[in-house]
């Protein structure tokens, strides 16, 4: 099976949701209005479910993991007024197998507030068949962040399913380019958030599968800065840690080898098994998937990243 991991798509609900709001994030018709970014013209057919099916099946792709778009900021408004876009973007999605409407292509990943985190409803919604949680990069780019979002991080152990890092909202900017947040910002969080992961992360939740979107920034390719300046040994940008994947949305082939040299032990020679840790993510429908070198190689990670959701059924019930 060929997952694409990394995806968007707004329905009618969140919609709404989004223009019932008089400050960002919001939409007035279809024009996104966000604090650290210029206004953006939404295309509405880019969220329309049968043409993103056509779409998926044409790339190869079986199942598409639908997130919430952590750039909104949502995740960090205060609870009252994260909580309704929450509900929207919970509500009908097509990712849930709960819904009744749902076609089949499609899983999800749940989202949640961060400045009052609530680890009964991240429970609540991984029975709903959830496969996970995403979180913004910026939630987790400090050991505040850890101990702040750590509740919601053992409900995932607990369940033994994956945290997914997304970049988060951008800082506002004076006079930029619009293609400045995503090149510059994004890949900055990324990166700061896997080295956060290595120094606060993962000594706090030694049984938590992360997957970083964007490869991390390309932090694994940073190991021999790592290693000089004296950075955490063996786990530097994700390289040394079993249970750290990569997905590969805005990147290609040069940036995918890149990575999987950075992932294996030596300067020649395949990967180990274990190493095979870069699945598909294509951040659709920014970008489209791509044909990776080692497809092969990306649906076992796939599976070893997913496969407590697998053994569900995909229904979100704990396997054992």
């Amino acid at each position: 099976m060929r997952i694409d991991v990394h995806q968007h798509l707004w329905t009618a609900p969140f919609v709404e949701a989004l223009r019932a709001r008089s400050t960002p994030p919001r939409l007035v018709g279809w024009t996104l209005h966000l604090e650290g970014e210029p206004e953006y013209q939404v295309a509405p057919h880019d969220h329309e479910i049968e043409r993103r099916l056509r779409l998926n099946r044409a790339d190869g792709v079986d199942l598409a993991l639908l997130s919430l778009s952590s750039p909104l900021g949502i995740e960090f408004l205060p609870a009252a007024e994260a909580a309704p876009l929450l509900d929207a973007y919970h509500q009908d999605n097509p990712g849930l197998p709960s819904d009744p409407g749902r076609l089949g292509g499609f899983g999800m990943w749940a989202a949640a507030c961060v400045t009052q985190p609530d680890p009964d409803a991240l429970g609540k919604l991984l029975d709903a068949g959830c496969v996970g949680l995403q979180l913004p990069a910026t939630a987790l780019a400090d050991r505040a962040g850890y101990e702040r979002c750590g509740p919601l991080l053992r409900v995932l152990e607990e369940w033994d399913r994956p945290l997914f890092v997304h970049p988060g909202a951008a800082p506002p900017h004076g006079d930029v380019p619009p293609w400045w947040p995503a090149v510059v910002d994004y890949v900055q969080q990324m990166h700061a958030a896997c080295f956060a992961f290595a120094a606060y992360g993962r000594p706090a939740h030694p049984a938590l599968k992360v997957c970083f979107a964007m490869l991390a920034g390309l932090a694994p390719v940073h190991r021999e800065r790592v290693q000089a300046r004296g950075g955490p040994q063996g786990a530097g940008g994700g390289v040394g840690d079993p249970g750290v994947w990569f997905e590969t949305s805005s990147y290609g082939e040069v940036a995918i080898r890149a990575v999987s040299a950075a992932m294996r032990p030596g300067a020649s020679g395949e990967a180990p098994r274990e190493a095979e840790r870069i699945v598909l993510g294509s951040d659709r429908p920014y970008a489209a998937p791509v044909k990776l070198p080692d497809e092969d190689g990306a649906e076992r990670a796939t599976r070893d990243l997913f496969g407590s959701w697998l053994r569900s059924g995909r229904s979100g019930r704990r396997s054992g």
